[in-house]
């Protein structure tokens, strides 16, 4: 088994936990410090060399699977893939400019909008009850004062993950969820923060789950892009207030 820790040392990144620890991985499976077919650390392991929760773990290895870096096998653990290839990812942290975060949203725009669509059209109850409970993760964490952007970040994936096309999930995967760009651009002290906004957020969330529910593909449509432009044009009003560019 792969005892190197070499990377995995404490994380404190401003981009997200999860994403600086896909992208050290990533750098040592690149560069061949992490072979074809080695065993990466237990999550035990990873979680004692960064002291980062489960959670951000099991995020990270997930992210790394949608870049076919890795491969897990159910009971033995996680390897890094054989054949491997740099993937795509899209990445953009606190020092990113504000055209860099609007590009990221409209790229998810174009994806997520059909997905919602698909989503309505093709998700099973069971389904629909997961994105309901994903909903009520983002009020709990609102609640409690969070910013709620990785409940917000399931909800999202849990909706492509019921359009039936692994694809849409594994795209979203691609990105991470620092494509939330609360939890970044602006920092904690940020306005778009406020109760008033993530309250606004969530009203919009429940219009997108409330057309899945009823099966109405093009509502389900509209009230994604909705979301989406809506977000952005915050962000963009938001900038201009702050003379961010």
């Amino acid at each position: 088994m792969t005892k190197n820790l070499s990377s995995l040392r404490p994380v404190e990144a401003p981009r997200g936990l999860a994403s600086e620890i896909v992208a050290r991985l990533t750098a040592d499976i690149i560069s061949g410090k992490l072979l074809p077919g080695s065993r990466l650390p237990t999550e035990q392991e990873m979680i004692a060399a960064t002291g980062v929760s489960r959670t951000v773990i099991r995020e990270a290895v997930a992210a790394l699977r949608a870049d076919r870096l890795v491969v897990s096998r159910q009971g033995i653990g996680t390897f890094v893939a054989e054949q491997i290839r740099r993937p795509f990812r899209v990445d953009f942290d606190e020092k990113s400019s504000l055209r860099d975060v609007l590009n990221v949203m409209e790229l998810r725009t174009g994806a997520e909008v059909e997905a919602a669509g698909l989503a309505a059209e093709r998700a099973t109850p069971a389904q629909v009850r997961k994105i309901a409970d994903r909903l009520t993760a983002i009020q709990s964490a609102i609640d409690r004062g969070e910013t709620a952007v990785d409940q917000d970040f399931a909800f999202h994936c849990e909706i492509a993950e019921a359009t039936g096309n692994p694809q849409f999930k594994g795209f979203l995967e691609y990105l991470g969820s620092f494509v939330i760009p609360r939890q970044t651009v602006w920092g904690r002290s940020a306005p778009l923060l406020g109760r008033t906004n993530l309250t606004t957020f969530q009203r919009e969330h429940e219009q997108i789950l409330a057309a899945i529910r009823a099966g109405a593909v093009q509502k389900a449509r509209t009230a994604m892009r909705s979301h989406l432009e809506n977000s952005r044009l915050r962000h963009e009003k938001l900038a201009t207030g702050m003379a961010i560019k």
